[in-house]
C-alpha cells in the first residue's frame, strides 16, 4: 500500500508533466468549480497532500492580490518583482471552501455589465424555445427538443438566467424537470397572464401529433 508521501510524489509528478504544473493544474479546477472546494476536495481531485495544495492556494492568492513572492524572499528578488498589479479577481476562502471571486472592487462594473447583458436581445433560437415553452408550459427540455428538433439545453440555461423562465417541478411519470415562463416574462410581454398570448400555437411547428413523437424518447 502507498504510503501518503508516496501519493503526493507520483501525484506532483505528473502534474509537473504539464504546462504549468500543480500550480496550473490547481488554478484550471478552480475556475470551472462553481460553489466553494475544501483543501481537502481539491487535494483529493489533484491526488496531492492537503499541504500541498494549502501552499498552493496561498501562492495563488497572493500572486491574485499583487505579490508575486512570499514575504522572506522579497529582499532577495526586490520589491519591483514582489509586487505587481493586484488582478481583477481574487482567491477567497468562504463558507469553509476556496473559490475565484471578481475583485469587490469592481463590483459596480461587473454589475453594470450584468444587468446591461440582460437587455441584449434574444437569439433566433432563444425566442423560438421560448414560444415553445409559452405555448406547451409546464414542458421538458427533451418535449421543446422535440418540436424544434435540435438540442435547447444551452438556450434553456440561458432563458432561466434572463429570468424568462424557471423551474416547475418534476413530471411525475419521466422525472424530467419541467419549465413554466415567468411574471418578468408576462410583465416584458405586457400581459397579465399566459391566457392572452396571441393565438400562434397552429403556427409552431412539430406540435400536431408531438406527443407520438415525443412518447418514443420520453425523458
Amino acid at each position: 500500500m502507498m504510503t501518503e508521501q508516496e501519493v503526493d510524489q507520483d501525484g506532483l509528478a505528473e502534474l509537473e508533466e504539464l504546462p504549468g504544473g500543480a500550480r496550473a493544474a490547481l488554478e484550471a479546477v478552480l475556475m470551472v468549480i462553481d460553489q466553494p472546494a475544501t483543501s481537502e476536495e481539491l487535494a483529493a481531485g489533484l491526488n496531492v497532500t492537503v499541504a500541498v495544495v494549502e501552499d498552493l492556494l496561498e501562492d495563488l492568492q497572493r500572486e491574485y492580490s499583487g505579490y508575486t513572492v512570499k514575504a522572506p524572499d522579497v529582499d532577495a528578488v526586490g520589491f519591483a518583482v514582489a509586487s505587481t498589479a493586484p488582478r481583477g479577481f481574487e482567491l477567497r476562502n468562504v463558507a469553509g471552501g476556496w473559490r475565484i471571486y471578481s475583485r469587490s472592487d469592481f463590483a459596480d462594473i461587473v454589475g453594470r455589465f450584468v444587468l446591461e447583458g440582460q437587455t441584449t436581445r434574444l437569439t433566433q433560437a432563444a425566442l423560438e424555445t421560448l414560444a415553445v415553452i409559452a405555448y406547451r408550459q409546464p414542458v421538458s427540455r427533451a418535449r421543446v427538443s422535440a418540436i424544434r428538433g435540435v438540442n435547447v439545453d444551452s438556450v434553456v440555461r440561458t432563458l432561466t438566467q434572463r429570468g424568462l423562465i424557471e423551474d416547475s417541478g418534476t413530471d411525475p411519470e419521466s422525472g424530467a424537470v419541467l419549465y413554466r415562463t415567468t411574471s418578468y416574462f408576462l410583465e416584458r410581454m405586457g400581459i397579465g397572464s399566459v391566457a392572452e398570448l396571441p393565438q400562434l400555437s397552429p403556427h409552431l411547428p412539430g406540435l400536431e401529433g408531438i406527443e407520438e413523437y415525443y412518447d418514443a424518447s420520453r425523458m
